[in-house]
This record gives C-alpha cells, structure tokens and sequence, in this order.
C-alpha cells in the first residue's frame, strides 16, 4: 500500500493553545497555528512506539484565529537531572520544589477556541522488529483515535491546554475552513533535527503559507533542498 492509503485524517479542538515562538525568550508569545511538531505530539500521545515515526502532511485550520492575553503561575527553576540520577544512585538529595519561593508570573499571548484537522502517516523505522508491519500499526492507530485512547492526554503546546480529537473517517466529514483565500503565516519552526544532533538539536523552519485554510507541510528531505 501507498502512504496515501496509510493517511490519517483527525479532527483536534480546545479551548486555548500555545505554540510558543523561539524567539521569544521570556514572555511567550504563540504562532498563529498549530506547528508540525505540536501535531505530531499529539498523535505520538494517541499511539507512538519506536519502530514508527509520524510524518505531518497537511494541517487544516478550521476556526479563526485569535489572540488572548493571559498571566500564568510559572516556577523559575525545574529539579536538575543531576539530583535525580544521584537520588536513583542511593544519594540523600532533595527532590522537592517550594512553589512559594520559585513561583512567578509571566505573560502570554496564547490562541483561543482552537480547531485543526491534522493529516499524517507514519513511516516504519530502522527499530522495527521482524514480525511488526504498518498494517499492525495502522489498526491500533486507527481503534485507538475512535476510541478517544491515549497514552498520556495530548495538548496543544501546553499541558494545561488539553486537546479533543476525533477520528474522521471519511473525507466528506473534514469540517470546511473559515479562510477562503490564501494568507502567509511567515517562518515556522518545522521541528528538531535530533538526527543531526541528539543532545543539542538544531531547530528547522520552514515558510508556512495557508490556502483555503490549509498548509501543506514539506518533508524534512524538501527542507534541505
């Protein structure tokens, strides 16, 4: 079968969003849209073993976007890697955080009332065992996203902003978008490159540009062209 066949169509919603920027560095301030990465987190949430890897080819923007300004709770600092791999060793470390004393408030420029269809499918990996094939991914992929199964609830951005999905199995169910016309979203971070890099992986951009409320995705193999 083709990759084309192996596609997946899934409806996702929420109240609010944030795909932060990279750029902004202290304040953070949301994309217009959902990015490539984000939505492959969301179907890695669904169903994600090593031996598959989600590819994102379309993203339909369905709702308008908008803006909201909010004022979080943040803590400055997170437990260091080192006092965990200490206290699994047997060292007397504390592995504790006093909100009162880290907690902070930033702003942010997050989306609201947000709705995608996210197209994609899924190559198998170098880590696929012998008796695994993308036939046996594809079902549980499949019954999972109509069952509303996850491994860890997904978000869009931000744990606080959980992610509603809902399989679309045929393609006369893909909501229409409320963009009739085509509209440039600017430089989009693709994703990280942590085949070139796992420790410290570089980010990739792409140009991101909407048509009738959807943006077509390149594949890593088109970014370096």
């Amino acid at each position: 079968m083709t990759k084309e066949k192996k596609g997946i169509k899934l409806k996702v919603w929420g109240d609010y969003a944030l795909f932060s920027r990279p750029e902004m560095k202290v304040e953070r301030v949301s994309y217009d849209i959902m990015t490539p990465s984000a939505a492959r987190g969301i179907l890695e949430a669904i169903h994600w073993k090593p031996s598959i890897r989600w590819v994102i080819r379309k993203i339909h923007v369905i709702n308008p976007i908008k803006f909201e300004n909010i004022r979080r709770n943040e803590v400055e600092n997170k437990i260091s890697e080192v006092k965990v791999k200490k206290a699994m060793k047997g060292s007397d470390v504390e592995l504790h955080q006093v909100v009162t004393e880290e907690r902070q408030q930033r702003a942010s420029i997050v989306l609201k009332d947000v709705c995608y269809v996210i197209d994609a499918y899924f190559e198998m990996t170098d880590k696929a065992e012998s008796e695994e094939n993308d036939e046996k991914h594809y079902s549980i992929a499949l019954r999972r996203m109509k069952k509303g199964q996850c491994f860890h609830t997904p978000y869009f951005g931000c744990r606080e902003f959980p992610v509603n999905f809902e399989l679309i199995e045929n393609e006369e169910e893909v909501p229409e978008s409320c963009y009739s016309k085509e509209k440039d979203l600017g430089w989009m971070l693709w994703d990280m490159d942590f085949a070139a890099d796992k420790k410290k992986p570089p980010a990739l951009f792409f140009r991101a540009s909407m048509d009738k409320g959807i943006i077509t995705v390149p594949t890593k193999e088109e970014l370096k062209r």
